[in-house]
């Protein structure tokens, strides 16, 4: 349910409220350790230390399904490219032209479509939970951005919404004019353009707002919302942290372990 006063998703997961920053930390600490190796044990053993988080989130099924769904389609795309085109070891189960599959390239590409998922899914998912005002926040107070710089940011991604109703707009117009029958291509670059001089526009006017209000003095300044962190958000990141440590435990134990800028990958 959307809050009609600040234009917020209410999600009901226990992972849903936590810092925007947390989550970030989280995301990374999954992602980076596992980007290191690509071997299949690793990323099964992530992926499924990581259905709690994904569960926990608060999104709901068909929410889950759409934000994900690229992932879902990438994932089998990259298997079949390595699966044909990937480095050639054990038996040569086919061969034509370039194409070549060998056991070697079908465990590299069943690795490689794990690791998407593993990588991409709490990514995408922690990332969708995370609201950019809560984001701003604690980037300022927490990071000490400077505070110019990351509410201009957040001004510039409220903003990127209203682009598909100019749009909706400008060709509205065109139409009540006559003149949205023919010649797309050309009306296409004219509303592009169109639409160009209305973000500088309101880029100036919002530049010249934030400077009305002080953004452009050295004092520090105030916040209307206190960013927090609690246990919780400690728990998070300790918990995100753990997944890759267990993933690359696993995987070295087992042999498994594929380091990619050595001479294994």
């Amino acid at each position: 349910m959307i809050d009609p006063l600040t234009a917020r998703v209410d999600r009901t997961g226990p992972i849903a409220p936590r810092s925007a920053l947390a989550k970030l930390a989280a995301a990374l600490l999954i992602a980076l350790p596992l980007v290191l190796t690509i071997d299949v044990v690793s990323a099964s053993v992530a992926l499924l230390l990581e259905i709690p988080l994904l569960l926990l989130a608060g999104l709901r099924p068909r929410e889950f399904w759409l934000r994900t769904a690229v992932l879902w389609v990438a994932a089998p795309l990259s298997a079949v490219t390595i699966a044909l085109y990937g480095a050639t070891s054990g038996t040569v189960h086919f061969e034509w032209l370039v194409m070549r599959v060998s056991d070697g390239s079908l465990a590299l590409a069943a690795a490689t479509a794990v690791r998407v998922l593993a990588i991409g899914l709490p990514a995408v998912v922690l990332f969708v939970t995370v609201d950019p005002t809560d984001l701003a926040d604690d980037l300022a107070q927490r990071l000490r951005l400077p505070a110019r710089f990351v509410i201009g940011a957040l001004a510039g991604m409220r903003m990127l919404g209203l682009l598909a109703d100019d749009w909706r707009a400008l060709a509205l117009a065109r139409r009540a004019r006559g003149v949205a029958d023919e010649g797309r291509v050309r009306r296409a670059f004219g509303m592009a353009f169109a639409l160009f001089v209305l973000a500088i526009r309101r880029g100036s006017s919002l530049a010249t707002a934030m400077e009305a209000r002080g953004f452009g003095g050295g004092g520090e300044r105030s916040w209307a919302r206190r960013s927090i962190w609690d246990r919780r958000d400690t728990a998070l990141v300790s918990v995100a942290a753990v997944i890759p440590a267990a993933a690359i435990t696993v995987a070295v134990a087992t042999g498994a372990w594929n380091f990619i800028l050595g001479p294994t990958a």
